[in-house]
């Protein structure tokens, strides 16, 4: 029996970097175990701010990827302002009161006049393109990922045009993600936003997102199914001979200028004001785009001499460097809108055997993740001195070498047991 053929349509694929391109990139390698033939649909010609030119070495040669052109408003926004199009489009928004005015416009129209995203206009040549090869091509099954939301609202007029299955998976939230309230939204456009979210969630066949919070948010919003799969750590073969040889504290991955933990900065200067040890041994790895506005705020705590700014590295460097470290920081922004938020990289950081320190908004999935699998500690924004004392245990740990994880119940976030998940879902529409 022929495996059954599921089309999915995604923005990010391998060489994009970044945490976007993970999710699906692992379900497709792992969707063929369980009698699935996974077709990817993506843009020819995107505009990718983080590119990671490994992982096209984990896309098997004989995958299916059909490709369509795409009109990206990046390349028009650089004319006006080259570093402000390359910073937004990569996720890094100014606060709002050091917004220049070119940034500020730039931000108005992204939010205003590409609802739902920049891009919008790969919609009606994707239902094109798709709608003749999905009924040639004998597909049964449609799943699109977002953000970008805009690929879901392909799989809208799919579904409208064909009879066809649809899996709507969202990375994350829709009109909740923390980002919409930099975009200048008018009341109008705010409207709009809501009045296609609420057309995906009632239109598609089946919903997946990424945490309980996001399904808790969706629930009252559709009466259609919804299903958390969460994403996962992938075997590797990666090893380091040992530990850094310094105390070193590393951050993989953006930190935005609104995932700024100033108390961290404030323990670490404190720490090595009091204790000259820690002060010769201690290093912050920051690893990834950085927002000046963080960089700031680091430099201001007096912290310029113990950074190590590494800049966005390959998928496997980052690996290595997660493994070396002997903590990773893992920062969320302190918000009721980013309890539903749980980045790839926790995942990742699971299996590191590197205890993770991790600072967000109270009872967010992310502190359920770390607590239950024993791999770190979590704390809120007020936890100053619980956070101090706890990195003065790790230091301990750290001087009489005993700073150990002792992971369990791992296996669950496993890419491949994840994907079984999936396929379950796939096999029962």
């Amino acid at each position: 029996m022929s495996n059954k053929k599921v089309l999915i349509v995604t923005y990010y694929w391998p060489p994009a970097g970044g945490p976007g391109v993970q999710r699906w990139l692992k379900f497709v390698k792992y969707l063929p175990d369980f009698d699935l033939e996974p077709i990817i649909y993506c843009p020819d010609n995107p505009h990718y701010p983080i590119r990671d030119e490994s992982l096209v070495n984990e896309v098997a040669k004989n995958l299916t990827i059909l490709k369509q052109p795409i009109k990206e408003p990046y390349s028009l926004a650089r004319l006006f302002s080259k570093q402000s199009a390359k910073t937004i489009s990569s996720g890094v928004i100014p606060k709002a009161k050091k917004q220049s005015l070119v940034e500020k416009l730039m931000l108005y129209v992204r939010g205003n006049f590409f609802i739902p995203d920049a891009r919008k206009h790969w919609i009606q040549p994707s239902v094109k393109f798709l709608s003749s090869y999905i009924k040639e091509n004998d597909i049964g099954t449609v799943i699109t990922t977002g953000p970008p939301h805009s690929l879901h609202l392909i799989g809208l007029h799919l579904k409208k045009k064909l009879k066809i299955n649809w899996i709507a998976d969202f990375r994350d939230p829709w009109t909740t993600i923390g980002y919409h309230k930099a975009l200048k939204l008018t009341r109008s456009s705010k409207a709009k936003h809501k009045a296609l979210e609420a057309e995906v969630l009632n239109s598609a066949d089946q919903i997946t997102v990424t945490s309980h919070h996001t399904k808790n948010e969706f629930l009252i919003k559709t009466r259609q199914p919804i299903s958390v799969i969460t994403n996962g750590y992938d075997t590797h073969s990666i090893r380091v001979d040992k530990k850094d040889d310094k105390f070193t504290l590393s951050h993989i991955g953006s930190l935005l200028s609104e995932r700024n933990p100033k108390i961290l900065w404030e323990v670490l200067s404190e720490l090595i004001e009091e204790n000259e040890v820690f002060s010769k041994v201690f290093q912050l790895n920051l690893i990834g785009v950085v927002s000046d506005d963080v960089l700031e705020s680091v430099y201001q705590s007096g912290l310029r001499d113990y950074v190590n700014i590494v800049g966005y590295v390959n998928h496997d460097d980052a690996i290595r460097f997660q493994i070396r470290s002997r903590l990773l920081l893992l920062i969320e922004i302190d918000s009721q809108d980013t309890k539903a938020i749980i980045p790839g990289k926790v995942f990742e950081y699971l299996i590191s055997e590197t205890p993770i320190l991790a600072i967000g908004p109270k009872d967010s999935d992310i502190e359920q993740i770390i607590t239950s699998t024993n791999t770190g500690t979590y704390f809120n924004y007020k936890e100053k001195q619980k956070l101090k004392t706890q990195i003065t245990r790790y230091f301990e740990a750290y001087q009489s070498d005993s700073l150990r994880v002792n992971a369990i119940g791992l296996q669950p976030y496993s890419r491949k047991a994840l994907t079984k998940q999936l396929s379950m879902l796939i096999k029962t529409l």
